[in-house]
């Protein structure tokens, strides 16, 4: 297209900002005045481009945009604006595009700054860029300002409540639950405890035609999305389920200040959660405080495998390795028989063993018999002794203590007065001060122990009969679930085996539960004859392990490995042939050759005896 068959574009802006400076910066004004203009000049050809509603620190304008491409296939040769701030207000930007239509011959009018580029060069440009983005800076301070300062007084900033909560229709500044929304809200937190993610609970939920937050605030005409188009009302996608388990106003709380942006960015910037201010009890809560942490809890380390390798194990993200304090993960081993394992996050990590001595490989189903028969225990304790016994057997060695102690004084009192009259020999005096001073100073280091003791029983008084009414809550342990494995549990740590790489063997585990902390089950008491065969059968085993390391030093026990491995492929061939979900093996064979034991076991291993 020649230069003279080129038209004018008349290019308009107006913010949000700018419509608070009143009607004359309106859209419509400032296409009366561009067209008043371009016909009194005689312009060519003017068509106008207008952007409503567009900040000008941004440059993704669609009708700037659509103006800038036909610049560069040349079909303009005039612009036309207002004033230099509505191409924009960042004076470099604003720069380069003024610099653009040079190299491009086209002629740029700002009407109100009195800047026409057909007369030259304006040296008061670069100024005036300058002062326009100061100009969006200065507003951008004075909106961070009344928005910190309406944080401060613990008033929510968004523009849109959670899902789950609506505005109070009688004082926006409040929330109030949406009950159709918080029953969905409860039920994401609940199949999160059951063991589910967020993949697998999106699938549910459409499966289940739950309608996406984003469609159900439409239709109540809040939130972002009321003017938007919605083609897939129950597709649920996994983030919008992990920020749903995230939201700490789902406990009544009031967060605000989780997000800053500069004044020149399009989007808001997450900010780390210590710079957060948090204002409790702002409204009524969706879940509660236990639930909420339970599903923290449940959500950090879990590793979901697909169908071939098991739905998670109740005990997923639990499992923790004693010596290096990794997660350990659950795996099923590949001999046929799918028998669940954790074994330590780092122990594999190459070069194999430098970070952790060793897997802790450890049987699930036999931590998970170990865990039913504590909760048990731990049931029947409670019903048993309601009273916090403990406490009261501390509080009455502290009462005899002290007594102690002021007899210690009185005695001490006593036979200074003696050796002070002459009624005590130097020595014995000596001999008995010593000895009673250092009783008294035992005694008072225990009762500091003592007193520290119940100090903390006092201020863990709460958490304990949270534990009590956790428990009257189940009737039995026959089952173990997922939601009740992070109801009861915190963590379990999984210490060594006694007899490192030995199948027979026992391995020690410390179960922390929530509220109270570690807990274990006291040893059964044996009779003599009981202890003599349990040193008869240890020193068995002790003896086999020795052959069998004799054996691997020696190099016979890879040599068998070598030979029948073979014969264990082809087992395992046959059984996935036979049935490529269980390997063919039923489960009652599972529960009589894999899970009757209460020992814990390392079930790869071998160890022939031969």
């Amino acid at each position: 297209m020649k230069k003279e068959q080129r038209y004018t574009a008349l290019y308009e802006r107006l913010s949000h900002d700018d419509e608070l400076q009143g009607e004359s910066n309106s859209i419509s004004n400032q296409k009366q005045l561009l067209m008043e203009y371009a016909v009194s000049h005689e312009l060519p050809s003017p068509r106008h481009f207008s952007d409503d509603g567009i900040s000008g620190t941004r440059f993704d304008r669609p009708a700037f945009l659509e103006m800038m491409e036909e610049i560069e296939d040349g079909n303009i040769g005039i612009v036309l604006v207002k004033d230099m701030s509505r191409l924009g207000r960042d004076y470099l930007k604003v720069g380069q595009i003024v610099e653009m239509f040079r190299q491009k011959d086209v002629r740029l009018i700002a009407v109100n700054d009195g800047t026409d580029t057909l007369h030259g060069d304006d040296d008061f440009l670069p100024f005036r860029n300058i002062m326009n983005e100061w100009y969006a800076k200065d507003t951008s301070k004075k909106i961070r300002s009344t928005f910190k300062a309406k944080g401060d007084s613990g008033k929510h900033v968004a523009s849109a409540t959670p899902y789950g909560y609506v505005k109070d229709p009688l004082d926006k500044n409040h929330w109030i639950i949406d009950e159709e929304a918080a029953e969905v809200v409860r039920r994401i937190f609940k199949l999160t405890l059951d063991g589910y993610g967020p993949f697998q609970i999106c699938k549910i939920l459409e499966a289940d035609k739950v309608e996406i937050p984003a469609y159900h605030m439409q239709k109540m005409g809040i939130g972002l999305w009321k003017t938007r188009e919605i083609q897939h009302p129950y597709r649920w996608s996994s983030s919008t389920v992990a920020n749903i388990l995230t939201k700490k106003e789902y406990l009544g709380h009031t967060v605000i200040f989780k997000t800053r942006k500069h004044f020149k960015d399009k989007k808001s910037h997450y900010v780390a959660q210590k710079y957060w201010q948090i204002f409790e009890d702002t409204q009524e809560p969706i879940i509660d405080e236990e639930t909420f942490e339970n599903a923290q809890k449940c959500r950090t380390g879990i590793k979901r495998y697909p169908n071939g390798w098991g739905e998670p194990h109740p005990l997923d993200g639990k499992m923790i390795c004693h010596d290096c304090g990794s997660l350990m993960y659950c795996h099923r081993t590949s001999n046929g028989k799918r028998v669940a394992q954790y074994v330590c996050a780092k122990y594999g990590k190459q070069p194999v063993g430098t970070q952790c001595s060793s897997g802790h490989r450890i049987n699930a189903d036999a931590v998970i018999e170990i865990v039913k028969d504590t909760l048990r225990y731990l049931k029947n304790t409670i019903e048993d002794n309601p009273e916090e016994f403990e406490a009261k057997k501390q509080q009455e060695r502290l009462k005899a203590c002290r007594t102690r102690v002021d007899e210690l004084e009185r005695l001490i009192c006593k036979i200074y007065e003696d050796n002070a009259l002459g009624k005590m020999p130097e020595s014995r005096y000596e001999t008995l001060v010593r000895q009673y001073s250092k009783e008294q100073g035992e005694l008072n280091e225990e009762i500091d122990k003592i007193e520290a003791f119940l100090s903390e029983v006092e201020e863990n008084r709460k958490s304990g009969k949270r534990f009590v009414d956790l428990m009257s809550r189940y009737n039995d342990f026959d089952e173990v679930t997922p939601y009740m494995v992070n109801e009861f549990i915190d963590r379990i740590e999984v210490h060594e085996r006694d007899r490192k790489g030995s199948i027979q063997t026992t391995q020690k585990i410390d179960i922390y539960f929530n509220f109270i902390g570690n807990y274990s089950m006291p040893e059964k008491e044996l009779s003599e004859a009981e202890k003599a065969e349990m040193e008869r059968v240890e020193a068995i085993k002790d003896k086999r392990h020795q052959q069998y390391l004799s054996r691997k030093a020696r190099g016979v026990q890879k040599a068998y490995e070598r030979r029948y491995d073979p014969v264990r492929r082809a087992r395992l061939q046959k059984l996935k042939s036979e049935n490529p979900n269980t390997y063919g093996i039923p489960a009652e064979e599972y529960d009589q050759e894999h899970f009757s034991r209460m020992s814990v076991v390392l079930a790869d291993s071998v160890e022939a005896d031969f």
